[in-house]
């Protein structure tokens, strides 16, 4: 039975190598009521691809290859061009250097890879409603971040 009201879809965007994990998981979230407006291989291709759009999404998750000795300052020229993009860091780095580089550069939810769908809609629908989401292995961290600003 229906309530009347629409479900209201979450616009997206993904930033990342396009693997068949997060394919799945993109699948998933899009059938569960968030719209990804595109995915991207990487971030310089991303910022392009946000730059023709109309409308922004609310939310992007990057999928960081810290091995790309660039990924910090491209995260911070996207975070500068688009302030109002909430965003969400997917990545298997969980070292206290590389989460608090993110927290620096205005990232607000940091899964872990393993994470699944729903880590990812509780991540998506927290950052949505001005929260923040954190796998485990990073949460304490965070905790410390915030606890001292």
């Amino acid at each position: 039975m229906e309530t009347g009201t629409a479900q209201q879809k979450t616009p997206l965007a993904f930033i990342n190598d396009k693997s068949p994990i997060l394919d799945v998981i993109c699948n998933e979230l899009d059938n569960s009521g968030v719209e990804i407006l595109f995915r991207s291989e990487n971030i310089e291709n991303g910022s392009s691809q946000l730059s023709v759009l109309t409308v922004l999404p609310d939310v992007c998750i990057i999928d960081l290859d810290f091995y790309d000795k660039n990924v910090l300052a491209q995260l911070r020229e996207l975070k500068r061009l688009y302030p109002s993009i909430k965003l969400i860091a997917h990545s298997d780095i969980d070292t206290e250097k590389a989460v608090i580089s993110l927290l620096d550069i205005g990232v607000v939810a940091y899964l872990l890879i393993g994470s699944d769908t729903d880590d990812f809609k509780k991540a998506i629908e927290g950052v949505s409603d001005n929260g923040r989401y954190f796998s485990v292995g990073v949460a304490k961290i965070a905790r410390e971040y915030f606890g001292n600003k």
